[in-house]
Parts: C-alpha cells; structure tokens; sequence
C-alpha cells in the first residue's frame, strides 16, 4: 500500500513539473528596449520564465496550459518602492496606534496585501511598520497567505520627536523614552544599534526620516532632523549588513544631508532645488516622487476632522508641490523610481501614480520602466525582476489597452501571474 502510494505521489508531482503555461500575448512591453511587441509567447516552468517567443507558439503536451491573452498588453510584473502595507487612512488611524494589537494589524494587513497583488504589484518595498510587516512578508514567502513579494525596512528610523517617532502626539505619561530598538536615534552610538537591532528584527533594508513628515503629530514637515554623521553611520553600518538606505524628505537641507551620507533613494522631495537635484544626479541618487500621496493628503487635509489639526497646515502647504518638482526632477535627469505611499491613501490605487507622473512630463514607457527595471535594479533583483526574459521570475501582468497609447489603463489590471502562479484572470 505505501509503494502505490509512494508511486501516486511521485506520478502527481512529475505531472506539475512537466507542465508548462502558455501565455499568449497580444501585445508585450518589452521594459529594457521600451518596445512594444507584437503577439509573443511566454513559457513559464514552475515559477521562471524559460522562453519568449515569436508568433503564438502552440504545445503537443496534453498537461500544459495556454493563457489566451491574445487582446492584452502584457508586461512584467509592478514594483511600487514606497508602501506601508500593515495600515491604511481613515479619520481614526491616529486613535489605532492605542487601540489595535498587534493580531488586529496582522489580519488587516493580510487585505491590503492581497488587494496589492490583485492590482498588478508583485513586489513592494515596505518602508515601516510596527514589525508586522516581517511576519506579513515571511507568511507570503512561504504561501500561507497572498500578496506582493515584499521587501521591508520593519521599523523606520527617527530621531526624538522626529517623524516615525511612534509616541508623538501621545500624552507624557506614555512618551518614555524610546531609542535604538524602537528605532529612535540620537548620535552616531545609536545610529549603529538601531541598524543592528533592525537586522536583527528581519529587515530587508533601512528606512530613515530625514526631515519632518506631513502626516506626524509633530509641527514641522520639512526640518532636518538627523546630522549628516548620523547619516553617514546608519549608511555605512547599513552597507556591512548588505542594505540600502531610503531616506523620506521633504525639505532641502534633510535632503543634502541624506545624499552626502550615502542613502540610495530620496522619498517625496517636496521641496528639491536644483542643488540637490545635481547632487542626486552625481551620487547616482534616485527619487522616489509618491504624488499619489501629495493629491491624497491635499484633498483630506480640507475636510475638517480628517486629520488631527497639526497635521492640516503642512497638508495643504506640502501635498499640492510634489508633482511639480517631480517634473523639474525628471526634466533635470534625476534617476526615477516608481513608489507612491500607499497607507497614505488607498491601498490598490496605486496605480494612479502612472498617470500623475505622465502629467508631469514623463513618456508613458518610462513610468513603466521605472516601476519595473528601475526598481529591480535599486533591489538588486535585475537579473530575477522587472522583465519578461528566460530565466526570470515569472511575474507577469496584462492590461485591457496599450498603456503607451492610454496610460489610465495601468488603473485596472485584468490578469496576475506572480512566481508562476496565476491569482487574476
């Protein structure tokens, strides 16, 4: 009995590594030439790409699938390098800091994941949480649960008071006095345990708040609130554990402090001169612009109530800037990286950011390219991610329409492949 059940096993398991999918596709984005192809035929093995093909390429395998996709435009999977997937907006977040578990962030996070994934992001960069955000990517990783491939900055860096300081806005008797391993950092000593205690806790990389935020309960959105030794010692401890650095800021100074102290990405860059614009350009620097967040907060920020009142004023005076000095940035040659803040407003719309950046300027193509090879590349995956080649990932969406002829169609993604398997069609 055990070797005919042995032999059944054996038999089903060779069956689904013999099969292949079949996808063929209309039209393909090919994002490194920024092409678009004609009627192409992408075999997946498992969860890797093992050929394109020319023409709609048919299989004599009885076990293997074809994928009609013959009227969509096809294209790698989305990378979005700025979300915080354990939360999301709504009038009372402020109160969920003292009011949720740990267990209440873990199941909604659960939904923001899966509602990504559905929207074409196969891969996200977390960039902080409370460390649910861990636990949320390793459920992922092993199939528990659906959602992007995430890569997270767990807990983001802050200095006292300073935005991701998580008892702001608390009353005294809850404040403490919170440092490396919640991620509060005063000095270089600090700066090196909070990296140590983040590598530690399972990050992927290290987030930092350079400047004041928008939406912290804390006066200022733009001040720079590390010193560039501090930058410079979270950087290079980052780089002995193999991370990169991100580096949320909306104010010039926090920003040329960031760049000289050696973070890879610039988030938001509200308020960027055309200095640090050239700074970026020879540190090979990128930015991450998150207009979807500037439109989201400016439009709340006027509906009384919404935000707690602090918040109001740098709402409207931030929010509405981003997507100009985006186009300035983009105009001046800044190395550009897809991410949109998603949390700030609606996980699932994060692809709005496409048409916003094309408003400001940029060819519809390269929107794309920077969500995909971009963003591969900044991670560390261009040889797995952000392409449709043999021997990637198969992570493979499709649109209704040719996005480089309409680019809203990015908005309303009708099929999902991630790691070989399909979760939309």
């Amino acid at each position: 009995m055990r070797t005919l059940l042995n032999i059944l096993v054996f038999t089903f398991t060779l069956s689904i590594v013999s099969q292949n999918t079949y996808l063929h596709c209309g039209k393909l984005i090919d994002t490194e030439t920024g092409k678009v192809l004609n009627e192409r035929t992408i075999v997946v093995k498992g969860n890797t790409i093992v050929s394109v093909n020319d023409g709609f390429v048919t299989s004599e395998n009885p076990e293997d699938v074809i994928i009609d996709l013959k009227s969509k435009t096809v294209m790698p999977g989305l990378i979005d390098m700025h979300v915080h997937i354990e939360s999301e907006t709504n009038p009372k977040k402020y109160l969920e800091a003292y009011t949720l578990n740990d267990a209440d962030v873990a199941f909604n996070s659960v939904k923001y994941a899966e509602i990504t994934l559905m929207n074409g992001f196969t891969t996200v960069r977390d960039l902080g949480g409370s460390g649910v955000n861990v636990s949320l990517r390793n459920a992922i990783n092993a199939n528990k649960v659906n959602g992007p491939r995430i890569f997270t900055a767990e807990k983001a860096l802050a200095t006292t008071g300073g935005h991701a300081d998580p008892t702001n806005g608390a009353k005294r008797s809850l404040i403490g006095n919170p440092g490396p391993k919640e991620g509060i950092v005063n000095g270089v000593e600090d700066a090196k345990k909070a990296v140590r205690q983040r590598y530690k806790n399972g990050a992927d990389l290290i987030k930092i708040t350079a400047t004041g935020g928008v939406l912290s309960v804390a006066k200022s959105g733009q001040n720079p609130q590390f010193t560039i030794e501090e930058i410079k010692t979270i950087c290079e401890t980052a780089n002995d554990y193999g991370f990169h650095v991100a580096a949320h800021a909306h104010g010039d100074e926090g920003m040329q402090r960031a760049i000289l102290g050696g973070v890879k990405t610039i988030e938001h860059g509200t308020l960027m001169s055309d200095e640090t614009m050239e700074l970026m350009k020879k540190h090979d620097v990128y930015l991450v612009p998150t207009i979807s967040a500037g439109k989201f907060v400016t439009e709340k920020a006027q509906i009384k109530g919404y935000y707690p009142d602090i918040i109001v004023p740098k709402a409207l005076n931030i929010g509405p800037k981003i997507q100009d000095m985006f186009g300035r940035a983009y105009k001046s040659g800044v190395g550009i990286a897809f991410g949109t803040d998603a949390a700030v407003f609606f996980h699932g719309d994060n692809g709005k950011e496409f048409a916003y950046m094309a408003e400001a300027g940029m060819p519809a193509i390269e929107t794309i390219q920077s969500a995909t090879v971009t963003n591969a590349m900044i991670l560390k995956m261009e040889n797995k991610l952000g392409q449709i080649e043999e021997g990637f990932l198969a992570d493979i969406i499709a649109v209704d329409e040719d996005p480089t002829k309409d680019i809203t169609t990015m908005e309303r993604v009708s099929f999902v492949m991630k790691d070989g398997i399909i979760y939309k069609k």
